[in-house]
């Protein structure tokens, strides 16, 4: 078992972290790519963990980004079926202290609070979404915002996440990281999901992972 030093918040990316919304993104993106002329087998792999509208400006530069990025939003928070919580969400969501965590996510306020209502996790108050910062990850940026709207130095916050683009960005936020998946080396540690994940201490905030 690994203690991980005492840290005042925490920090979750969604998609892949909290909640599996794969089938539903790979849905929507699919649906819009084949309306705009492109193919979805050469997007799809191009979209996890950064924002659509930076998603958008890589694979169709020919399209106006910000335009197309409000087509896609409608497509995404409609597009719920098959969300799920990943094993161990809810157990160390209720475990923490109210107040001690929030949600940094590419995705838009619309679509992370539709999928956020589809699995029942209440929106946490100071949630950073792509529309809030100028950059997305990998950029620090997203981060950095969410340590300031919880009143904590970043040192403070530790962060769960699940992609390259993810980890790189709260590591240089100067954050810890967990990384939800395979080890990566940026990271203080590596979980498969949160089931390892348990929490042994609350004044500090502390948690141990199996």
């Amino acid at each position: 078992m690994f203690t991980v030093p005492s840290k005042s918040v925490i920090l979750f990316d969604l998609d892949g972290t909290l909640i599996d919304s794969l089938p539903a993104v790979e849905r929507a993106w699919s649906f819009w790519a084949t309306q705009v002329g492109l193919n979805p087998d050469e997007v799809l792999p191009h979209i996890h963990g950064r924002r659509s509208l930076d998603s958008i400006r890589l694979l169709a530069p020919h399209l106006d980004a910000e335009e197309q990025d409000l087509v896609l939003r409608k497509i995404e928070s409609s597009e719920t079926e098959g969300v799920r919580l990943l094993p161990g969400t809810t157990e160390l969501l209720a475990s923490l202290p109210v107040g001690s965590w929030t949600i940094v996510t590419s995705g838009t306020s619309d679509v992370a609070q539709a999928r956020l209502r589809a699995v029942g996790i209440p929106v946490p108050e100071h949630a950073v979404y792509g529309e809030t910062v100028s950059q997305g990850k990998p950029s620090p940026e997203p981060f950095l915002l969410a340590a300031e709207r919880m009143g904590v130095a970043p040192d403070q916050a530790l962060v769960f996440e699940d992609t390259d683009a993810g980890v790189r960005a709260g590591h240089a936020a100067g954050m810890q990281v967990i990384r939800v998946g395979a080890p990566h080396a940026l990271a203080l540690a590596n979980v498969a999901d949160l089931s390892q994940v348990a929490v042994v201490g609350v004044n500090p905030l502390q948690l141990s992972i199996a």
